[in-house]
């Protein structure tokens, strides 16, 4: 007969069990030893045992083994394992990171707007935040330059139940920018921009697959400097093909333009807006 060997270890020493959760794509954790916190991009297996590939906020990449007690999630330690084919679906998601609303109509536009400064800025948005746009019923026009933004937005007339948002390149304190935001800013127009020379800026070099945007002198076209730079045929037009192909969701872009955009959307579809 077997005999039987209780656990005598008080409760309050005893090791507790820690959650297995499988790594799926664009999970969100931190490595524990290192505190690297990144999305899941990939789970490998290799001679050395399964790996996983996480993205920080940077689209920087770090390759970490799939070990117990290796992660924290929501500051929980967790065991990442791989996921199984047969395992629970995880919600579809935008290209902005919203949980996609399978075919939901899009609504009818709203009175307010969101005004982009350029054709490129406007493409961009689209790609990113087209999606969520067409649920929430906004709609993004194109300005071709803003000197005269005071009068664009006194001839809008924004209102309580039509605001207006407005993305400006270059945003920088003193700059002939920030003058004009500060003369059409009130309760119904809301201007943000990010600090790039050009929304190209925006996206990640990682992604367009070069080490970094060109620092291109005072005087010079900045776009024909870019592509003179990288080795880029001068045509801008092919060259923005080129960026905006490489934009597959919202971790391609750089977050001073993330948060701009959820800004002015927050802004123009506030409850009780429209």
């Amino acid at each position: 007969m077997r005999s039987y060997s209780p656990d005598l270890t008080p409760p309050w020493k005893r090791s507790k069990p820690v959650p297995e959760v499988p790594a799926e794509p664009d999970l969100v954790v931190e490595e524990v030893s290192t505190g690297f916190c990144g999305a899941v991009i990939r789970c490998e297996k290799t001679a050395e045992g399964p790996t996983v590939t996480l993205e920080d906020r940077f689209g920087k990449h770090r390759v970490f083994p799939l070990v117990e007690r290796g992660f924290m999630l929501e500051g929980q330690v967790v065991t990442l394992v791989r996921p199984t084919a047969g395992g629970p679906a995880r919600p579809a998601r935008t290209a902005s990171g919203s949980v996609a609303v399978p075919g939901a109509r899009a609504r009818v536009a709203r009175a307010g707007r969101i005004y982009v400064e350029g054709r490129h800025d406007a493409e961009l948005v689209e790609r990113v935040w087209g999606d969520d746009l067409r649920i929430e019923g906004v709609v993004v026009e194109y300005l071709e330059g803003i000197d005269d933004l005071p009068a664009i937005v006194a001839e809008f007339g924004p209102a309580a139940d039509a605001r207006l948002g407005v993305l400006v390149d270059h945003l920088v304190p003193g700059s002939k920018e920030s003058r004009l935001a500060e003369q059409v800013t009130g309760d119904d127009v809301l201007v943000v921009g990010h600090p790039y020379i050009d929304v190209w800026q925006a996206v990640k070099p990682s992604s367009v697959g070069i080490p970094a945007w060109p620092a291109i002198p005072r005087g010079q076209d900045w776009k024909t400097g870019v592509c003179r730079e990288l080795g880029w045929p001068e045509n801008t037009g092919a060259a923005w093909q080129r960026i905006l192909s490489a934009v597959r969701s919202y971790r391609d872009l750089e977050p001073a333009l993330l948060g701009r955009v959820e800004e002015l959307i927050d802004f123009v579809t506030e409850p009780g807006v429209d």
